[in-house]
């Protein structure tokens, strides 16, 4: 049975959980206020959530600490924002996706909020965030994203070795850039259905993941640069794929 962090964004902090709050576009399963929060802050958030119709639920501080996973950040308040296209990656993969993207230990929040908000421009079917090792999606990340996060199609499992394993049993070639890759991601003869792995820019590929890689492949540099940030990476890359989808 698919988790119920498989079907939402959960932002925290007054400021962050307002923002959802009074943005119509998206849909906010509950909100989650702490027992001792009270004053205009409190206030304001139940007014608006009052207006949204919104269920509001209290509960301990601690138990809003935990649900948040950021204990110094929460400020007593969490809500669920309903990601309509957010998936469990074994259901994502029976719609069979041309183009999925695995993140592989990317921890910083300001990458993987870019990568959401590139990846989802380009027209990429699926976007692999494990719920371990990589930057969960939280307001720091939504930030990043300029709000994308909330509607990128965002596939999640628990590990990216676990991902590359049902990628690779699914048929799925799996290629990942690699700055010493002979091959060339602008000559690459890619097929029309593929993963491809973003790696941590400290350790890159993880040893799980690279156990199911078929390809290596690199973006050309010039004038003695030795490689891009991650998400510059795959900006280049993303956009690369979807030009040869357009030209198929």
């Amino acid at each position: 049975m698919p988790s119920p962090k498989d079907r939402f964004v959960t932002v925290y902090g007054r400021k962050p959980v307002l923002e959802a709050l009074e943005d119509p576009r998206l849909e906010v399963d509950k909100v989650l206020l702490a027992e001792g929060a009270r004053g205009p802050a409190a206030r304001e958030i139940l007014d608006a959530a009052g207006r949204r119709g919104v269920r509001v639920q209290r509960a301990t501080a601690q138990r809003v600490k935990v649900l948040a996973g950021n204990g110094r950040h929460d400020q007593g308040v969490l809500a669920d924002v309903v990601a309509p296209r957010m998936l469990p990656l074994a259901q994502a993969l029976e719609q069979r996706p041309r183009c999925v993207l695995l993140l592989d230990g990317i921890t910083t929040p300001a990458n993987v909020g870019m990568i959401l908000r590139t990846a989802t421009a380009a027209g990429v079917d699926g976007i692999v965030v494990p719920r371990r090792g990589v930057a969960s999606i939280d307001p720091l990340v939504v930030k990043a994203s300029a709000g994308v996060a909330f509607r990128a199609p965002v596939l999640k499992c628990a590990t990216a070795g676990e991902a590359a394993a049902e990628l690779s049993a699914a048929g799925y070639p799996i290629y990942a850039l690699d700055a010493g890759a002979r091959e060339s991601l602008y000559t690459a003869d890619l097929p029309g259905r593929a993963a491809y792995v973003l790696g941590s820019e400290t350790a890159g590929i993880s040893d799980d993941v690279r156990a199911h890689v078929t390809g290596l492949l690199s973006i050309p540099m010039a004038a003695g640069v030795e490689s891009l940030n991650v998400a510059g990476a795959a900006a280049v890359l993303c956009f690369e794929v979807a030009r040869r989808r357009s030209a198929r």
